[in-house]
């Protein structure tokens, strides 16, 4: 940990790594954090202005102590009215956010108001020299190495266990993938530590998800087949190949895999179809707008459920072929209803304006689709409703 000079107050601001690290890893694998060309416009423009004190929350508290369980996201939404501006708050460069730091519970931050504008600052406490309990404190920079110990960008509780559940193929490979045709014991259904037999081609994968029926996920727009989205069931591994053994009369006896249960969501029969795991991937979730605006419908809600609230999954209709990236939030907008006016003499139907109502922070990208979580939001979230630039 190195401080910096009180002298050279244009490089507090820069501290803001600490945003970036949302850049914390979900999964242990080395990476490069991404940083978006909208990134660094904006860290290049504001690194020594901060945000206008126009943007601030209206109760936004002069200082701020980290606690375990705060997030980034948690703590710009403190003192920000819109918490995905960070880079503005924290005003950070480049070199910042490409060799991001962390902050730590325990840590006290500081909103420093300067010439209409505000900025972020980390502030040491330093006893008296009494020895009483008198803190002083005074804007510091804290450099620190990058592991696991940081406080992470967002409530990644929220959506880890997405992150294997919510699937998006982009044809219909589940057609023709393994497929779970016996069960131990001729059981109907299976739970954890169950063998279940399995025909079709493994290519030498012992590692799987299982998955029910796919279903098609159709654009609300165009009605045009997205992507294909599987309920997730559970995992299980390849503990012996299957193969054909030639009999003496001629013929040929099938004999099916076998794999265990490893996981399970829900029960998993006969018919359920097998998709070899995905590489687990270090994944950086780091709040920010698109750079160029974009607008799409929600595809779908995520499960059996009709409508969606705060904390649940959507599907979007739009994806990397349209501009989505991981990181990106949007806001949500409720139809403005149908009303009739009587109040001029004959009565005629007006359409109100619709209303921003919510906010959503994509964590998976497909190529056609993506998939956010709904940060908040004010009424039921259904397919078809609309988002926007935040």
């Amino acid at each position: 940990m190195r401080p910096m000079p009180d002298a050279r107050p244009a490089r507090f601001a820069v501290l803001a790594a600490c945003l970036a690290a949302a850049t914390a890893p979900v999964w242990a694998q080395t990476g490069t954090p991404p940083v978006t060309p909208e990134q660094r416009r904006v860290t290049d423009d504001v690194a020594s202005a901060g945000v206008p004190l126009s943007e601030l929350a209206p109760n936004a508290p002069d200082q701020h102590t980290v606690k375990a369980g705060d997030t980034l996201w948690d703590i710009s939404g403190l003192f920000l009215k819109s918490p995905w501006r960070w880079p503005e708050l924290w005003g950070m460069n480049r070199d910042q956010i490409r060799n991001p730091h962390l902050i730590y519970p325990g840590q006290v931050l500081m909103l420093v108001k300067v010439d209409g504008r505000a900025r972020l600052q980390l502030a040491q406490g330093v006893g008296d020299s009494a020895g009483g309990d008198a803190v002083k404190l005074s804007p510091r920079m804290r450099i620190a190495a990058l592991d696991g110990s940081g406080i992470a960008a967002i409530p990644l509780r929220l959506i880890q266990p997405f992150l294997t559940d919510a699937v998006i193929f982009e044809n219909d490979a589940l057609a023709t993938a393994p497929r779970i045709v016996a069960a131990q014991e001729g059981h109907v259904v299976l739970g954890s530590g169950d063998l279940a037999y399995a025909r079709g081609e493994f290519g030498g994968t012992t590692d799987f998800r299982i998955f029910r029926t796919a279903r098609p996920l159709i654009d609300p727009a165009t009605k045009e087949v997205l992507g294909y989205e599987a309920p997730y069931v559970g995992t299980a591994d390849l503990i012996r190949p299957g193969e054909d053994r030639p009999l003496a009369n001629g013929k040929t006896e099938i004999v099916p895999a076998t794999l265990r249960i490893k996981q399970v969501r829900q029960e998993v029969g006969i018919g359920d179809r097998l998709a070899p795991a995905p590489q687990r991937n270090l994944q950086r979730y780091i709040p920010h707008a698109p750079q160029t605006p974009l607008a799409g419908q929600i595809a779908s809600v995520y499960g059996d459920a009709l409508n969606a609230g705060q904390n649940q999954i959507v599907a979007l209709n739009r994806g990397t072929r349209d501009g989505v990236e991981r990181g990106h939030v949007f806001a949500l907008w409720r139809d403005g209803d149908y009303v009739t006016d009587k109040t001029g003499g004959k009565a005629e139907t007006l359409k109100l304006p619709d209303e921003r109502h919510g906010v959503l922070f994509v964590f998976e990208v497909y190529e056609r689709v993506s998939y956010a979580l709904i940060i908040s939001v004010k009424e039921p979230v259904k397919p078809g409703d609309r988002f926007t630039q935040p």
